[in-house]
């Protein structure tokens, strides 16, 4: 065995491990999302100096002060999207690219946008280089979503902001579920999903969380 191939079966031993927890200890039962979350390299997505870290239960901090999420929380907010092949799905922060590539082996068609663009130009590499083709990105404030391609099946947004942004509500269709942290502190908010119907929005609190803080026109300034 050569040492490229130690180190592949290294990592494919690393990732069953992380899909086993989020199914044992995390209780995520979407077998679709543990699949491809057992398919999808994360160590891709990380530098070479984290690759040995990029499966373990943590966030990871990526290039333009950001980080790639806790895999479970990767698969929670995935998890409350309820998404499926036919879906069209707008990510707000898609940093390294790695939901983003989740995303993408899920639904029919991912819009990613991110205001880091050397993240953005990354993200794309990695996602072609995985033969990942149902995805456009744009280099743009979050906040604002990605107007021209509304209504969204589902939005999620891998950031905290102090309130959900009014445009990302308006572009989600009815019976679509928007997913996204919020908080009064940048460092700690608490991970809610909305679900538009014909007369609003309701709306589920899902616990505490700590993103990286949501900057733009209806973020953080």
């Amino acid at each position: 065995m050569n040492p490229q191939t130690k180190s592949i079966d290294q990592f494919q031993i690393l990732r069953e491990r992380m899909v086993q927890r989020l199914r044992e200890h995390y209780k995520i039962q979407d077998e679709k999302i543990l699949g491809v979350m057992n398919l999808i390299p994360r160590d891709v997505f990380v530098s070479d100096a984290l690759k040995m870290q990029s499966y373990a239960d943590h966030a990871l901090p990526i290039s333009g002060k950001q980080t790639i999420s806790q895999p479970f929380i990767v698969a929670r907010m995935t998890e409350l999207l309820s998404i499926d092949s036919r879906s069209r799905v707008l990510e707000i922060g898609s940093g390294s690219g790695y939901q983003t590539a989740i995303l993408a082996k899920l639904a029919m068609k991912v819009f990613a946008v991110e205001r880091v663009a050397q993240l953005t130009s990354e993200a794309e590499k990695r996602l072609r280089e995985l033969g990942i083709r149902n995805v456009s990105f744009r280099v743009a404030d979050g906040t604002l979503g990605w107007e021209v391609y509304s209504p969204f099946d589902a939005i999620i947004v891998a950031a905290g902001g102090p309130a959900v942004p009014e445009p990302l509500l308006k572009q989600l269709k009815v019976g679509g579920k928007l997913v996204i942290p919020i908080g009064e502190d940048q460092k700690s908010q608490k991970l809610i999903r909305f679900t538009r119907t014909e007369r609003g929005y309701d709306t589920e609190d899902f616990g505490s969380c700590s993103f990286v803080p949501l900057i733009g026109e209806h973020g953080w300034k």
